[in-house]
This record gives C-alpha cells, sequence and structure tokens, in this order.
C-alpha cells in the first residue's frame, strides 16, 4: 500500500509538473515554485562565495561584469520574446570571478548569480570566449535546467517530496542536492550531469544570447575547441559533465546560422 502512494504520489508530480523549454519547445519536468528555488540558491551562492577568494585583478574582474552584463541584457530580451517577461523579475544579476586557476568552470544559478574562476581564462582567451561560456550557463538557467534537475532528484532521492518539506525536513539534503546540480564549486559534491538534451538545448540557446549581446556566435566552435584540447588526457571540470566531442561541436555549426540572424542585427 505505501509502494502504491508512494507511485501514486510520483505520477501526480510529473502530470502536473510539466513546463515547455523555449526555442526546442521540449516539455520539461519541473514543479518546483521558483520562490522557493531562489531562496534556496542564493544560500547555496551565498555558502560559495564564503568559502572562495574573489580575484584581484581588476581587468580581468571588469571583463567579467562587462560581458556578464550584455549577456543579461539579451537573457531579459530573449525572455520577453519568448513570452517569459514575468520571470525577469526572478533575477538579480551578479557577476563574481573567482581566483581558483586550478577550476576550470562556470556557473549560473537561478536568480542570475554567475560565477567564473580563473581555470577557465586561459581557454576563454578573450571576450568572445567569454561571452559563449558565460552565454551557455545563463542559458541553462533560463531553461530552468536546474530546476528539472532538481525536480528529477527530488522523485529519486526524495520520493517525490516537494522542495519546501524537504527544506523543513532535511535542510542539509535539499542543499546538498541543489548545489550539486549546480555544480557550485568543487566542495559541496560532485556535479549531476546534464542530459545531452539539455547541453544542446543550452548549446542552442546560449548562440541566440551571445549573438543578441554583440558577439560573433561563430567564435564559440573555436572556443569549444580550445576545450576539447586543454588539459591533455585529463579533462577541464566542466567537460566532465559538459562533454565536447565532434558532434557537439558538429551541432554547433549547424546552429550558427539561427543565431546569426539575430548577431547581424
Amino acid at each position: 500500500m505505501k509502494n502504491n502512494r508512494c507511485f501514486f504520489l510520483v505520477s501526480m508530480l510529473v502530470l502536473a509538473g510539466c513546463a515547455t523549454v523555449p526555442i526546442t519547445g521540449r516539455q520539461q519536468l519541473s514543479f518546483i515554485p521558483q520562490g522557493q528555488l531562489l531562496t534556496l540558491s542564493d544560500q547555496g551562492y551565498r555558502e560559495v562565495l564564503s568559502q572562495s577568494t574573489l580575484s584581484g585583478n581588476a581587468a580581468q574582474t571588469a571583463e567579467v561584469v562587462e560581458v556578464g552584463q550584455r549577456i543579461a541584457a539579451a537573457a531579459e530580451s530573449f525572455m520577453r520574446d519568448s513570452g517569459m517577461e514575468k520571470e525577469i523579475s526572478n533575477y538579480k544579476w551578479e557577476f563574481k570571478l573567482i581566483q581558483d586557476d586550478k577550476t576550470v568552470n562556470a556557473f549560473c544559478m537561478p536568480g542570475g548569480k554567475i560565477v567564473v574562476y580563473t581555470g577557465i581564462l586561459p581557454v576563454t582567451q578573450d571576450k568572445n570566449g567569454l561571452a559563449t561560456v558565460m552565454s551557455h550557463e545563463v542559458a541553462h538557467a533560463i531553461a530552468n535546467h536546474g530546476g528539472e534537475r532538481m525536480s528529477q532528484q527530488l522523485v529519486i532521492q526524495a520520493g517525490g517530496m516537494g522542495l519546501s518539506q524537504l527544506m523543513k525536513t532535511k535542510p542539509e539534503q535539499a542543499r546538498q542536492i541543489l548545489m550539486q546540480v549546480y555544480g557550485a564549486g568543487t566542495q559541496v559534491g560532485v556535479l549531476l550531469p546534464y542530459s545531452r538534451s539539455h547541453e544542446s538545448e543550452a548549446d542552442r540557446i546560449g548562440l541566440i544570447l551571445m549573438a543578441r549581446a554583440g558577439y560573433d556566435p561563430k567564435t564559440a566552435v573555436a572556443f569549444w575547441e580550445r576545450m576539447s584540447r586543454f588539459g591533455g588526457s585529463t579533462p577541464p571540470e566542466i567537460l566532465s559533465t559538459h562533454p565536447a566531442n565532434a558532434r557537439r561541436i558538429a551541432d554547433i555549426r549547424k546552429a550558427i546560422p539561427e543565431a546569426e540572424t539575430y548577431y547581424s542585427r
């Protein structure tokens, strides 16, 4: 009887928690209220900052902020055009550069909290490369991939328990799930890998965002080629869960003409 009730609960969550990803139109499982997600996200983001050292390089920090602001403006424009205007108020954009030359990574959490690690700067090389990374991570955020992954993990790890109930009864488990989903730093656990569909969506939407922000989407190919070569036999952290391969680069090449229509504007 208990198993039947659990199955019924999970089935109802799946049926009630469907959302649509912009551009691709894919249906996703998402039943976490934005308010709860943003509260937990802000706590996790502040924890990352408290455990990290911000870069003292003023020029690099300014570049991260400049590119981030342009990507954020493009993201808000994208959301308006995608019928997501009401969601813009959920984003309070922040851009931080963390001094960690060994971490080749970046992430964007719900609410527009974007963190770049100095370890990825030798690969980005310039503003176009940085825009490729940041727009890809912002694309994950506005497509609610993290919320989808959290919904999946709540079903798997918490038997379909709602986030609010989990935060009350098991707040540490809720925090760990969020931090794992978003890959917020290296000290908080193993990043749960995005699916191939998530990566393809983030690549495609990210190209549109960087183009709308005024960065040449064709330069994304060069960045992912550099990323695939970086580190030799040991792939950077971002590649351990974000696979970069010939198919991915080929898919990006196919998506460039669509993105260029925004860049030419």
